[in-house]
């Protein structure tokens, strides 16, 4: 007779499993975990990873490692991403590149030294990259220190000859610093007709991002500008200024026949809560014939969130007649401004559309619902927990981290043991956060 047998220590859970792979497995093993835990958003491996790291050259791994690091803007990696630069010759180019723009998102402020010689010595692999992230790392530092980044920036692009593509990066790394020292110059390219259309755009965005009142009187002019696509990067810009001038920009806004201009001004609105705007946003959602711009409308109104802006979106997401898109994302800001008031009204809506097998909708409410917080949540996501479907449950288990439903753990517990790991496993780390065994 055989007889199976099993080392004690042997991997019984999904996490387990995962541990073993980022201390054992393969560069394509660990690649892929990497990938796995950004997909899912989770962190409960990030010490691993970072001793990991630590000892190794392997471009696969330090690649993914920085990149997922610096999404999440999670600090911990820099020393190794200081050290990858120093030692180029000894890492891959990607490498590299992964480790400037890691050390950019996390605003390393020890980083600024090794950016700066990157710079200066102009190696073209690199050279963008480090002026981009030297500008992130700049505004990690306060007004003093993102001055002096913006005044250092500004010297390399008026006396250094840099390449298009490096006075693009200087632009954008500008807007990055945040300094009002940076507005002026900015200004002077964004009103520059003689300047190439691309970077002016970029001049119009990073004003935008820096928000200093001295750049406001150069955006409100390209509003006008004959090329539609600085017509449009203008009216995005406004958003961040104020003024019965920025109001009237906006809304005229709303007449330009090139759509992203309505665009943009469905994206200001939306970014001043502009109540004024509510009619034309109205007509927009309603009437455009783009989609992009009846959503961003739609999105607008949920921003704006005022007794009429309510009352539009749940005359289009109770439309059973209507588009679905429209309704879905009509649908997703009434369950962000008033999810007590609509709830059992949209989950009535949920099971209209799964009961006529309006797929694309059930799927597009159901994720709405998923992402909802509100008080009366725990019936709904002990139906969909119950329910037999893979999505219907990991939208659930969604539903009752969101909104700490500790009321529901014995339900979890029966997801936790069931056959579909990945669910288990999300059960499983949401008990965990509760506390619960």
């Amino acid at each position: 007779m055989s007889v199976c047998l099993y080392a004690q220590d042997e991997p019984r859970t999904l996490e387990a499993v995962q541990l073993n792979t980022v201390k054992y497995g393969t560069e394509t093993e660990i690649a892929n975990l990497i990938q796995t835990l950004k997909t899912e958003g989770a962190d409960y491996l990030d010490n691993e990873i970072i001793a990991l790291v630590e000892n190794t050259r392997n471009q696969k791994i330090l690649t993914g490692a920085f990149s997922f690091f610096g999404e999440r803007e999670k600090s911990g990696l820099e020393d190794r991403a200081i050290r990858a630069i120093e030692e180029q010759e000894d890492e891959k180019n990607e490498t590299i590149l992964a480790a400037i723009d890691y050390l950019g998102k996390v605003k390393a402020g020890n980083a600024a030294p090794v950016l700066q010689k990157l710079i200066q010595g102009g190696e073209r692999n690199f050279v963008n990259a480090a002026i981009r992230s030297f500008g992130r790392v700049g505004a990690g530092g306060g007004d003093s220190t993102a001055g002096d980044t913006a005044a250092y920036l500004i010297d390399f692009y008026e006396n250094n000859n840099p390449d298009a593509e490096s006075r693009r990066e200087i632009v954008v790394a500008l807007g990055f610093t945040g300094s009002a020292k940076a507005a002026e110059f900015l200004a002077g390219i964004a009103s520059n007709s003689e300047e190439r259309v691309p970077l002016r755009m970029t001049a119009l965005e990073a004003i935008s991002k820096i928000g200093d009142p001295s750049g406001l009187d150069a955006v409100l002019d390209c509003v006008s500008a004959n090329d539609p696509n600085i017509r449009s990067a203008a009216v995005t810009a406004l958003g961040p200024f104020s003024g019965k001038a920025v109001d009237d920009a906006i809304l005229d806004a709303f007449r330009d026949s090139y759509y992203r201009t309505r665009i943009a001004a469905a994206q200001a609105s939306r970014q001043r809560k502009l109540a004024a705007a509510v009619p034309y946003l109205k007509f927009r959602a309603e009437r455009d014939e783009v989609p992009a711009v009846k959503e961003d409308s739609l999105r607008a109104l949920g921003a704006i969130a005022d007794d009429e802006s309510v009352k539009i979106l749940e005359d289009l997401f109770f439309q059973r007649k209507g588009n679905d898109r429209v309704r879905i994302i009509a649908g997703e800001m009434l369950m962000q401004v008033a999810p007590e008031q609509f709830l059992d009204r949209f989950v009535m809506e949920l099971d209209e559309a799964k009961q006529k097998k309006q797929t694309a909708l059930y799927n597009g409410l159901l994720k709405v619902i998923g992402g909802t917080k509100a008080a009366n949540m725990e019936d709904i996501t002990r139906r969909l927990m119950q329910n037999s479907g893979v999505v219907e449950k990991s939208y659930a288990l969604d539903m009752a981290a969101n909104n700490n439903l500790t009321g529901l753990a014995d339900e979890m517990k029966v997801i936790a043991d069931g056959r579909n790991e990945g669910l288990a496993a999300k059960s499983r780390r949401i008990l965990e956060k509760w506390e619960i065994q």
